[in-house]
């Protein structure tokens, strides 16, 4: 699967675009999905619930929003795949998520094995797609977006929030 052009991706997420490094698409996501998998699983018990700030998330919290979101980004790239262009696609209100679950009681490392297995699925569903079905561009909240912008933006969001973590969580 080719890097998208800009066009394919609202420029808001250029910011994740730019943290995916070149390279072979299967290769890069394979990697992404190992390196965030060993990411959180070095990730101390004691700060698996720590927050940075009042109101900001918890470790725990941001992983799950990177699930939540992969979840939102397939469904967008089903889209994609299946040349709908009649779906209207509505913005994901991450807050709303967040405060909707309560992983206070969902151990971290069965929140990895979901995302790995998120990620899993997300193989499979870009590996089904032809490469005209990952260039055909849905409405999406307020741009188009195609399937193969989709994939690289899974990966740089997940790369964005690592950097967060290390950034402001000490990690």
């Amino acid at each position: 699967m080719q890097r998208p052009e800009p066009t394919e991706y609202h420029p808001y997420f250029q910011r994740y675009m730019d943290l995916v490094g070149p390279g072979d698409f299967w290769e890069l996501f394979s990697k992404n999905t190992e390196e965030a998998s060993q990411f959180f699983s070095d990730i101390p018990y004691e700060k698996e619930m720590y927050s940075y700030a009042p109101g900001k998330w918890t470790i725990r919290q941001i992983l799950m929003h990177i699930i939540d979101t992969e979840r939102v980004f397939a469904y967008r790239a089903l889209v994609c795949g299946r040349e709908d262009s009649q779906t209207i696609l509505p913005n994901m209100d991450e807050n709303h998520y967040a405060d909707h679950i309560d992983v206070s009681k969902i151990p971290l490392s069965d929140l990895i094995r979901e995302f790995q297995s998120v990620r899993e699925s997300n193989r499979y569903l870009f590996k089904g797609l032809s490469e005209a079905q990952t260039r055909f561009k849905i409405n999406g909240p307020e741009k188009p977006f195609t399937a193969r912008a989709l994939g690289y933006l899974m990966m740089g969001h997940v790369l964005h929030h690592m950097q967060i973590i290390r950034e402001r969580y000490s990690i």
